[in-house]
């Protein structure tokens, strides 16, 4: 009888063994069929290209960024992907007319990104100076929205009082300017006067307009 027991014992163990090695192939098997079904990472269709970064301008007063991170649009949403900081060429040129008491610059920025970006609103302008950073102030115009074709160019202008006190006046640096919605900015040489007359420290004699404010080149 003992034998008997014995041996039914062991042919039970073997049953259930067996049966749990049939559930594990079954879910090896499950798994293979999920992964072999996955699509690879290079099958992707729409992945950006890696934006480059900006490097300061030169003597042309021209920030150059090439990148096409931004620029695109994305997928499934039907909507333009804002301008970044390295999507844009960015210069400073002296705008002032003959006989304006505020001198003038434009500051011009071109998509170099080879796809459409959406910029609006205003730009971030300080002025390096021999007193201290300076922040131009808004001039409340209104700010609509628009989106830069690639290759073309979009500018806003800078308004400062001229220095006509006949003293040294306060000189200026350098521009820096950080393009609308980004935290990236680029310093470009100043290439308007000199120096601005010396205030009373009631409030910044530099204004800035929004995007567009200057006219919108071809190239």
């Amino acid at each position: 009888m003992r034998v008997h027991k014995l041996t039914v014992i062991a042919a039970l163990a073997a049953a259930a063994s067996l049966s749990l090695t049939a559930c594990q192939n079954g879910d090896d098997g499950a798994a293979g069929s999920g992964t072999s079904s996955a699509p690879s990472a290079s099958s992707s269709k729409g992945a950006p290209d890696q934006a480059g970064s900006a490097q300061p301008g030169g003597k042309g007063g021209t920030a150059a960024g090439k990148g096409t991170a931004a620029g695109t649009t994305t997928p499934g949403s039907g909507e333009t992907a804002k301008c970044r900081t390295d999507d844009l060429e960015i210069k400073a040129l002296d705008h002032t007319i003959d006989g304006d008491t505020d001198g003038t610059v434009a500051v011009e920025l071109k998509n170099r990104s080879g796809r459409d970006c959406a910029i609006s609103g205003y730009a971030g302008v300080d002025l390096k100076t021999s007193a201290g950073s300076l922040s131009a102030k808004r001039t409340g115009e209104q700010a609509p929205a628009g989106v830069l074709k690639k290759g073309k160019s979009v500018a806003f202008g800078i308004n400062y009082p001229l220095n006509t006190s006949g003293g040294s006046g306060v000189r200026i640096t350098g521009l820096v300017v950080t393009p609308p919605d980004e935290t990236k900015s680029v310093t470009l040489p100043w290439p308007g006067t000199a120096t601005l007359p010396v205030t009373d420290g009631s409030g910044t004699p530099v204004k800035v307009g929004p995007i567009g404010s200057a006219g919108q080149g071809g190239e």
